[in-house]
């Protein structure tokens, strides 16, 4: 039977949807433009309220209701790019949950079409961006957090919308958060626990790993330190005409080469903890799908 200490362990890795390995990206800057986009208006946001929503939406009354909101004291500004009509919404999304996950951030909530709640209640009573008003069907939200090395704590929000002219919209919203002020689900995770790094693999008798260098290297370095714990998730696909088994032996093969490959580089195999999961668990997340090994590292 599986110790309670990897089921703790599957437990984190599931929870940290979209937050990545820390890079050298700085927390205060905020997440460089969607290249196919165009800068229509930026806002200096100076609060101490200012509303975050971290569930969706609704508006009973004139007033706006949410499971998990917060009104927090922030220091940032806000950015409305229009997208350029040879892209699309969704790769501008991805281009920032990538800059979000580079720099380590912490995915606390996301939502997509009417799941988000009325798409004008988020342009004119949170955002105050009357342009963001489009289809309830065709909106992407998320808010993710990250904390400093100095310990001060950043939010970035990023909307995206298609207007009923066909127009596609995003808005970020990047700000400091003041000491002292609780932010829903930042810090839910324990801070000593890095990564995911998704390594998408190909191969059967041999695999090749697809990862940055800065990846390896993080890993690396993460791993010497006293007590740092490795840990490999190893994902597979369930082909069409695939049986599970087969499925979870494809995803263990890959994941103790990639323990191999680790091995020979300096992480001790004692040091490394392996959890198979095959196609049992189900991502939403676009960036981890597919044949992949996820690794963390947990430091002491």
């Amino acid at each position: 039977m599986p110790k309670p200490f990897v089921f703790r362990l599957l437990a984190a890795a599931l929870f940290l949807a979209g937050s990545g390995a820390a890079s050298a990206a700085l927390p205060e800057s905020i997440p460089k433009a969607f290249a196919q986009s165009t800068l229509e208006v930026t806002t200096a946001i100076e609060s101490s309220g200012h509303l975050v929503l971290f569930s969706p939406v609704r508006e009973v009354n004139n007033e706006i209701r949410s499971e998990s909101m917060a009104r927090l004291s922030v220091s940032g500004e806000g950015r409305l790019y229009q997208i350029a009509r040879d892209a699309n919404r969704r790769e501008a999304r991805e281009h920032y949950l990538g800059l979000l996950r580079e720099r380590g951030a912490q995915i606390l909530f996301e939502c997509s079409g009417i799941r988000c709640g009325r798409s004008n209640v988020w342009a004119n009573q949170i955002f105050n961006q009357a342009v963001l008003y489009g289809r309830d069907a065709t909106q992407d939200y998320l808010v993710a957090g990250v904390v400093a090395a100095d310990g001060s704590r950043w939010l970035t929000s990023v909307y995206t919308v298609t207007r009923g002219n066909l127009r596609q919209y995003v808005w970020v919203e990047h700000f400091k958060v003041a000491p002292g002020v609780a932010i829903p689900g930042l810090g839910a995770v324990n801070n000593r626990v890095v990564g995911p790094v998704v390594v998408p693999w190909k191969g059967g008798v041999t695999y090749r790993f697809d990862w940055q260098a800065t990846d390896r290297r993080k890993v690396n370095e993460l791993a010497r330190g006293e007590g740092a714990k490795v840990i490999l998730v190893g994902y597979a696909e369930l082909g069409a005409n695939e049986s599970f088994e087969d499925s979870m032996d494809r995803a263990r093969q890959a994941t103790e080469s990639l323990s191999e490959v680790l091995t020979k580089t300096g992480v001790s195999r004692q040091q490394q903890e392996l959890l198979i999961v095959g196609p049992s668990v189900v991502v939403n997340d676009l960036a981890r799908q597919g044949d992949r090994v996820e690794v963390m590292v947990i430091t002491k």
